[in-house]
């Protein structure tokens, strides 16, 4: 094992090394050594990916589809995500100019910070959340200020959103918004966004929408704010989780075309261009496969509706999720508050793994989330296996 030169020791930018380490992967990792421990700790759909998508990328394979593509994607996906958004959310991207594809929703993020945010630019962030935003704004040198919606059943409203940007200040530049939420499963409804919109508006804020589950919403019909404010909103999403194609990192930006240089450009300098056999199975889920999410809807929202049940039953809170495959529960009182610490002794004594809720920002502590993107047999055990840690206590 080489020894590291004495002088290097010092060496790694100060900047990151303030910033800390995933908290879900790492609290993750520490109980993944429990035997039969069932984890519902990350957010990974149980489904395959549907076979003519699949089949999508074995024909990309066998045609040597295996060069440098272009910096923002085939010419073929981009059209496919412009046509898609169009018809979802009313709004026409020009694929030449306004469309990048990414390697997952998570460079999408990294790159549209890095590219448009500027050293001490704040960034407003409605939390619980999930924690990448934090340190991506933190990377871009940015400042993030969380909101706490705990209070207003996880939403943010607009008189809050009007009392923070004017406490914050002249140097607040965007807000980043995920809905469907991580880790809350809440969602807007078109009323609500409309509400935001004025607010946004009025201060010519920069919307970051990260809309990675918005195939995934149960009560309502997804509605974008993109639809509403399209010259101020960068549009974030993916395949990952409307077609369990999480391995395959295939995410997107669509937005304004003058806003994206700096991004294109943080994009090409990281991944120079996203894989062409993912690629290959996007067109084919953008284009022969929209109905694919509706079947692993309906399992989740099966799975929503037993986990919302059975858990309200062992002494759980919760606000019912609208979409995604998760539940933000409050921790019943006779266990206390310590997140990190019931989610610790739950996975060693019950054997079930689940987040600390304090790693998803202010609002949080109290909290665990629990992912049901599990098959229906795990959920059953986990129940049985949390009824008789509840009773034991």
């Amino acid at each position: 094992m080489p020894e590291t030169d004495p002088n290097l020791r010092d060496l790694g930018n100060r900047n990151l090394a303030k910033i800390a380490p995933s908290a879900i992967r790492a609290f993750d990792e520490e109980i993944s050594q429990i035997p039969g421990i069932i984890k519902l700790t990350l957010g990974e759909p149980d489904f395959a990916v549907p076979d003519h998508v699949k089949r999508a990328a074995i024909r990309g394979i066998e045609a040597d589809d295996s060069h440098y593509g272009p910096s923002k994607g085939k010419l073929a996906l981009r059209e496919a995500i412009s046509k898609y958004l169009a018809a979802s959310r009313q709004v026409d991207y020009d694929p030449e100019t306004e469309v990048i594809v990414t390697d997952g929703a998570t460079e999408a993020i990294t790159a549209t910070l890095l590219g448009l945010l500027n050293p001490g630019d704040k960034v407003l962030v409605p939390t619980p959340v999930f924690s990448l935003y934090f340190t991506n704004i933190e990377m871009a040198g940015g400042e993030v200020v969380m909101i706490d919606t705990s209070d207003t059943g996880f939403n943010l409203t607009p008189e809050r959103l009007e009392a923070e940007i004017e406490a914050a200040g002249d140097q607040v530049k965007a807000i980043m918004l995920n809905y469907p939420c991580n880790p809350t499963g809440r969602t807007y409804s078109k009323a609500e966004l409309t509400a935001l919109a004025e607010v946004i508006k009025k201060h010519h804020l920069l919307a970051i929408c990260d809309e990675i589950y918005s195939e995934l919403t149960y009560d309502q019909e997804h509605f974008s704010l993109a639809t509403l404010l399209p010259g101020q909103v960068i549009l974030i999403s993916g395949l990952s989780k409307s077609h369990a194609m999480t391995g395959y990192r295939l995410g997107y930006i669509a937005a304004p075309a003058s806003l994206l240089p700096n991004v294109a450009k943080a994009h090409s300098f990281m991944v120079t261009c996203v894989d062409n056999i993912a690629q290959d199975a996007a067109i084919e889920a953008l284009t022969k496969g929209l109905d694919d999410p509706k079947e692993f809807k309906a399992a989740y929202q099966r799975r929503r509706d037993f986990m919302v049940d059975n858990l309200t039953k062992l002494g759980f809170e919760m606000a019912v999720p609208q979409g995604a495959f998760y539940i933000f529960a409050k921790i019943p009182e006779k266990f206390g508050s310590d997140d990190f610490a019931f989610a610790k002794d739950v996975a060693k004594k019950a054997r079930v793994g689940l987040i600390p809720g304090s790693v998803f920002g202010k609002g949080s502590a109290g909290y665990v989330r629990f992912s049901y993107a599990a098959a229906d047999d795990k959920l059953a055990e986990v129940v049985k296996r949390l009824g008789e840690y509840v009773a034991q206590l």
